[in-house]
């Protein structure tokens, strides 16, 4: 999915310099000097987890689906090229997770995780200069997740085929994208990755001291790819 983004954002990027040489029509010209401005995104997400062991064994298998993102920006211009962004919105996606070393049916070694997700990232955009009608930029920062899905306080865990993840979690993202000056709007997408600080798993109240599920689990955290397409 990232290639196939990049290469569409490479080749609108390339179609609209050599229309804006032939035009010369410069768009939104005083857009950049406003101080704040407004705007949404909407786009799709690809996410998984980045599991690490304590010792060999056992290992689980994520089988990840597309889902999705929507949400509202707000920009505050620090620098002709500095922006600080908010772009809080929902994100929702669903994974399978296969416990490989389990044997007993779907039941004991299968868990389905659906999870959406209150995100608030806090992010810098470095942006380059105007070229005609486009503008690359990298964006980064940190964000507050809230698990709307999590079954945290939930006492049944594993033993009861319940599989639990904590509700407040923080993650980095850091991506590119390219701003369009169009002649009623700006178009800006973007290609981030996604990747989770801290450890997401509730382990199992396991009764005789280990469970099978996240007795050898050392770290368990989100990792994904999102597509954002802006709206200004």
């Amino acid at each position: 999915m990232r290639k196939i983004v990049l290469l569409i954002i490479f080749i609108f990027s390339i179609n609209s310099i050599n229309a804006q040489k032939r035009d010369k029509v410069i768009y939104k010209q005083t857009w950049d000097k406003q101080t704040v401005f407004w705007g949404y995104y909407l786009g799709l997400n690809k996410k998984g987890y980045k599991i690490s062991y304590k010792s060999e064994g056992s290992f689980i298998d994520v089988t990840s689906n597309t889902g999705f993102n929507v949400g509202l920006i707000g920009d505050l211009r620090l620098h002709k090229n500095i922006n600080l962004r908010l772009e809080p919105g929902l994100s929702s996606n669903t994974k399978e997770l296969a416990f490989t070393h389990i044997e007993g049916g779907p039941k004991d070694s299968i868990r389905a995780v659906s999870a959406t997700y209150l995100r608030i990232p806090l992010l810098l955009k470095l942006s380059t200069n105007r070229l005609y009608n486009i503008r690359p930029y990298l964006i980064g920062g940190v964000s507050y997740d809230y698990n709307f899905s999590s079954n945290q306080d939930n006492p049944d865990d594993n033993f009861n085929s319940e599989f639990r993840m904590k509700k407040s979690n923080f993650t980095y993202e850091i991506g590119v994208g390219v701003d369009f000056y169009l002649p009623y709007f700006i178009f800006s997408p973007s290609i981030r990755g996604v990747f989770a600080i801290n450890d997401e798993l509730i382990r199992d109240n396991a009764t005789n001291g280990y469970s099978p599920w996240t007795g050898n689990v050392d770290y368990f955290g989100t990792r994904g790819v999102f597509l954002k397409l802006a709206f200004h």
